[in-house]
């Protein structure tokens, strides 16, 4: 049995982890690889960082593609092989003329969850503009969104299976960028990566709508640290790259910005 009180102490996501946990229990028992359905990127990161520690279970997590956001885990003993083909996935296609009806991410979303599958059996969504989009789900519900997922907001669709290597991924927009900053505080680092005025950073901080690592943090003064990802709601990513010391003992940050 896993220390389950432990591993759940101030834990953030821990409806989510305490499943974890409990699948994690059943691959000690079965001897089998047991595969969690879709987690988010927070989720993720709490997973992997108490897996990292225990030597009872091994995990391995996989989306369909390597900067997929969504992924599903899979956890075994370690004496049992494990590895990114065992996560079972499937790929669709959501075919339509979105010409004059442009949908969104949300409007894909809505139209699969209003068709009566529930998030957690959904991954990334590739939207591919006019043509329509692409979706990573469990295989499980291939054939019944072949079937049901008939239209995104005015458009009628042809939705149909897919081989993972067919998705249209497209490479993140990066801006790479460097910053001088008195101090590695997350309010300085992120405004600047932003292009946020450092009062407005501190707000959206107090928020909760800053993460560092995925993990929510609401304290303007926490201080970042060289590979760390810092993500605001609605503005995207900040990767933290290499830090050096100025001659005047300021800190000259690399930072990647993702789109």
């Amino acid at each position: 049995m896993l220390p389950r009180e432990k591993l759940l102490k101030g834990i953030e996501n821990r409806e989510a982890i305490a499943r974890i946990i409990d699948q994690a229990e059943i691959a000690l028992k079965t001897w089998e690889v047991v595969i969690s359905d879709f987690l988010s990127p927070p989720v993720i990161a709490e997973v992997k960082g108490l897996f990292q520690g225990l030597t009872e279970v091994e995990i391995v997590a996989w989306g369909g593609y390597p900067q997929a956001e969504r992924q599903r885990i899979g956890i075994a003993r370690p004496e049992i092989p494990l590895d990114t083909s065992q996560v079972p996935l499937a790929a669709l296609d959501i075919a339509g003329n979105f010409l004059f009806d442009p949908a969104t991410h949300r409007d894909f979303l809505g139209a699969i969850l209003g068709a009566g599958i529930v998030r957690e059996k959904v991954g990334d969504i590739i939207v591919l503009g006019e043509r329509g989009a692409q979706v990573i789900v469990v295989p499980e519900m291939v054939e019944f969104l072949e079937t049901s997922l008939v239209q995104v907001r005015s458009v009628p669709v042809k939705t149909q299976l897919i081989e993972l290597s067919e998705l249209k991924i497209r490479p993140p927009k990066t801006k790479e960028m460097t910053t001088v900053e008195a101090s590695m505080r997350l309010d300085a680092v992120a405004s600047a990566g932003f292009g946020m005025s450092r009062s407005k950073m501190a707000d959206a901080i107090n928020s909760g709508d800053v993460r560092v690592n995925w993990k929510e943090i609401t304290q303007a003064s926490y201080m970042i640290e060289p590979g760390d990802l810092i993500t605001v709601r609605g503005k995207g990513r900040l990767e933290v790259g290499e830090v050096s010391i100025t001659k005047k003992q300021r800190y000259r940050i690399q930072l990647t910005r993702f789109q």
